[in-house]
Parts: structure tokens; sequence; C-alpha cells
């Protein structure tokens, strides 16, 4: 079992990626025309499109070519599932019958997906951020800690038998991450990573995906739940408007996952007896047995992988990481250092959290990596 004063491995690459996401975001935020809901509209930009993460380039953008792709394509170019009607609705592409070949009333599956002008234009500031990003970072923290993060990802990544997406999938019913077309690594797939150099978020995700999958095949509750809500709850209660400050992830996201354990009677939620607004939430005993059992499962997969992959290897990949969190307290990690959003960004008008998820919320809201 790890000892209580490390973060368990999933925690750590959760940290990096979730902060990675959340600058690249703040940067395209700046400079791509848009809208939100909440939040209002750039200058000039109401009907521009709705601002969505990373992921969503991710899983859809970045295989929409000029000629577009073909809908019953993209799933398996990028290995997961991407919102597709929100992109549509949100002003990214259109879909359509292909206008070249077959008929008219295809199926849907042959229709062709296509970005509108709106979505050329996101693709052309997503491309360089990637880089931009990860340019930063080398300032930040220094190129040799980078380059020694990104190698004992690669080094990992040459280990696995699974070939797995670029990002996280958009979590499914029980908040799983359930992508549906991983298949076994073909020996294309393995030269083809070893010539490609992804990004640096890409194999935060594939190794953190791997993870996850192996928990969740042994286990009740997504990781993304445990991670998250189960990890901060008690016995004794805490106050429900608590829990977004305390995770680090949205009040959507929260009321989802609330839902889950309410069904499977690992929480209660009753009326603060101080306050007749307020109500609290606390684990049954059923909840502490499934504390417990996502704590021991965190170091049981661990201690697997050090078996499977090698001590050295999972030691490499832990110190790189733990070189970038340090101390994870927002006012004392490195990590969020580069966090602080524009004055015009939609982060700047919301409370600063006081820590990173401990798993990305990825929701079909919009692909952010706290479900906002």
């Amino acid at each position: 079992m790890l000892p209580k004063d490390r973060l368990p491995l999933p925690t750590l690459l959760s940290f990096v990626v979730v902060a990675f996401t959340i600058e690249f975001d703040n940067e395209f935020e700046r400079q791509m025309p848009h809208r939100t809901t909440d939040h209002g509209a750039t200058t000039g930009s109401r009907s521009g499109p709705w601002l969505v993460s990373l992921v969503m380039w991710s899983n859809c953008m970045q295989f929409v070519g000029d000629q577009g792709v073909r809908l019953r394509e993209l799933e398996q170019l990028a290995g997961t599932k991407t919102n597709l009607n929100g992109m549509e609705r949100w002003g990214y592409v259109v879909v359509g019958p292909d206008s070249t070949t077959g008929p008219r009333r295809a199926p849907r599956s042959e229709c062709m997906i296509r970005a509108t002008p709106k979505g050329r234009k996101a693709q052309e500031v997503w491309r360089p951020l990637f880089g931009a990003i990860e340019k930063r970072w080398e300032t930040r923290f220094g190129e040799a800690a980078i380059n020694e993060l990104r190698e004992s990802l690669r080094t990992l990544i040459d280990r696995f038998d699974l070939q797995l997406p670029d990002c996280l999938p958009i979590l499914g019913y029980g908040l799983v991450s359930n992508p549906p077309t991983v298949r076994p690594r073909s020996s294309a797939a393995r030269e083809d990573d070893a010539v490609v150099r992804r990004p640096l978020s890409a194999l935060l995700s594939r190794v953190l995906l791997a993870f996850t999958l192996e928990f969740e095949r042994e286990s009740d509750l997504s990781l993304a739940i445990s991670a998250n809500v189960l990890r901060v709850l008690d016995e004794k209660g805490l106050r429900v408007r608590d829990l977004p400050a305390l995770t680090g992830v949205s009040k959507e996201a929260i009321k989802m996952a609330m839902g889950l354990l309410q069904k499977k009677r690992i929480i209660v939620i009753a009326q603060d007896p101080t306050s007749i607004r307020t109500k609290v939430v606390q684990l049954t005993s059923k909840g502490r047995e499934a504390q417990q059992a996502y704590s021991r499962l965190l170091g049981i997969i661990e201690e697997r992988w050090v078996s499977r992959f090698g001590s050295d290897v999972i030691r490499r990949l832990r110190d790189s990481l733990e070189r970038l969190v340090g101390e994870p307290a927002a006012d004392l990690s490195p990590l969020l250092s580069g966090l602080k959003p524009y004055p015009e960004g939609w982060r700047a008008s919301v409370p600063k959290p006081a820590t990173l998820p401990h798993f990305p919320m990825v929701l079909h809201r919009g692909g952010f990596p706290d479900g906002s």
C-alpha cells in the first residue's frame, strides 16, 4: 500500500493533465471569438461558437479535414466518442450527405462531418496551442523536467497492449470512462507512436485512462466519482454547498455523482439542523466501506503496475509527476502558478479553486476537465 503522505498515481496524472488543459483552454478562450451560457460573449461574437475544451479538439475537430470526415470513421479515428450533436449545435461542424458520391438519402453513418467557418477558425487557434503551452511549461519547470516527464510517459505507453485515445472519454452513465473502440495495439500503431510526437496532454491521458480502465473493471464505482466525491466525505456530514470547493469540480458534476451515490445507498442527504436552507451529505456504513475499497484498490493496481511494467518505470514516472505537482495545495503547488485566468475569461468570474480535481470530470457539456 502507498504511504499516506504520497498521492496516488492517478491523482498525480490527473492534476497534471487538468492543469495543462485549463491553461490550454484559457488561451483558446482569449484568442477565439466565442459565446458562453453564463458569462456572455466576446465583443462582436454573439453568433460565435459556444466555448468548449481541449477534449473536443482531441475527439472531434482534429479529424475534420478540409474535405470533412465520414461520420462512421470519426469514432474509429478518435478511439472514443464525441458529442457530435453538441458540436453541431454549438457551431463547429455541420453534418450532411456526401454530395459527391452516393444517394442524397444515404444512411447517417455515411454522412460527412464538415467544419463550419467558425470551426475552421477554432482549428487554426487550437493547432499551435499544444506546442505553445509545452514551451511555457519548459520555461516554468525546466526543459529537462518536461523532457523527463514526456519520456517516462512514452516508456510506459510503449509497454501497453491496448491502443488508447489521445484524450479521456466523455464520461458515460455512472460517470464511467468507457471508450467504445479500445482495441489491441497493432504493430502499425506502435510504429506510429514511435514516430509521431504526441502532445503531452495526450500521453498523460493515455496513461491515466489505462489505470482507470483497470480500476473500473474491479470497482462498483467509477474513478471519477470515487476520487472526487467519495474521497472527501465522512460519516459526520459535510455541507453539500462546500463540495465544489473541496473537490475542485463543478456543482453540476457533484449533483450527478451524488444522485448515483444516493441510488447505491452510499450516502444520505439530510437537512442541516442549524440552517433550513442547507443540506448535509453523510457516508453510510456501506459508503465507508466503499471509500476504504477505493483507497485499497488504488494501491493494489499501482503495485500491480510496478510488477508488470517494472519498478524503475513507475518510479521514474512518479518522480517526474511529483516534481511538477509539488505541494498540491492551491497556494503552494508550482503546477497551479500558470492557471491564473485572463481578466476577461470566464474562470476570472468564479471562485478560485482550492484544489484541482483528483480525476478529470469530462462531461458532455463541452469537455471541461472540472465538469463546468
